[in-house]
């Protein structure tokens, strides 16, 4: 790697503000001075120091978002506020991007990260990667619905959905409304608020709480995020 995008990468700037420094004869690299920013490091091997201070790299990270409602789980958009805008500036160095999508107007979980094997993983189709939801209805959600869901929902479009299991948390008979959760183990298109469709009801609100086996840190707000621990990449890593 570029030793510029190595500095670029772990907090030290922009590219010109990277460039700047290293002609301040301030950055060593195991132990002798150096100012070309094209020279190649070894990341894991060599020594790279700045004012004497130890340069950290980490190669990938690992973040979880509670994403709020009215943000889009994109990396670059022309009209919204998206996940990326919602780290901090030094997050944003290495490019994370957000694993999977989340409507604009549901809550909950997202994974980011700029680690595309992991990514891939947990997207396949083969993975099975189950996705529990909480969501509002409008209508009273039955046994039937249940059996529905377990049976596997046919969408609007013909598709078929794989066999989803549908908790009854609450009904309100007089409002004509209930509280469920729901797992999926696949991501096709509004596929929550489609499957409810298909039996003649309407999510007016869906938040997402675990992918796999991460679970949204309740300690984190609407727009708030952490780095996973070292436990949680592992354990998605044995996904």
């Amino acid at each position: 790697m570029r030793l510029d995008k190595l500095l670029a990468h772990t907090g030290f700037g922009t590219r010109k503000e990277v460039k700047a420094l290293l002609k301040k004869g301030i950055v060593t690299v195991n132990g002798e001075t150096e100012k070309d920013g094209k020279r190649q490091v070894d990341e894991e091997n060599d020594r790279i120091q700045v004012l004497g201070e130890q340069v950290q790299y980490q190669e990938f990270v690992y973040f979880m978002l509670n994403k709020p409602q009215g943000v889009i789980s994109a990396t670059t958009d022309d009209f919204h506020e998206t996940v990326i805008d919602l780290l901090e500036p030094q997050d944003q160095l290495q490019e994370p991007f957000p694993v999977g999508r989340l409507d604009i107007d549901t809550e909950g979980l997202l994974l980011l990260t700029n680690d595309g094997a992991l990514a891939h993983d947990l997207l396949s189709p083969k993975k099975h990667v189950d996705k529990l939801y909480e969501a509002e209805i409008i209508g009273l959600v039955t046994e039937e619905d249940q059996k529905a869901f377990q049976h596997g929902i046919q969408l609007d479009d013909g598709y078929l959905c794989k066999p989803a299991n549908l908790t009854i948390i609450k009904t309100e008979t007089e409002k004509k409304r209930s509280t469920v959760q729901v797992t999926i183990r696949e991501g096709k298109f509004h596929q929550v608020k489609r499957m409810f469709e298909a039996v003649d009801k309407k999510v007016v609100y869906l938040k997402r709480t675990t992918m796999g086996p991460l679970k949204l840190d309740q300690h984190l707000k609407l727009g708030q995020y952490r780095p996973l621990t070292e436990e949680e990449i592992e354990t998605l890593k044995k996904k």
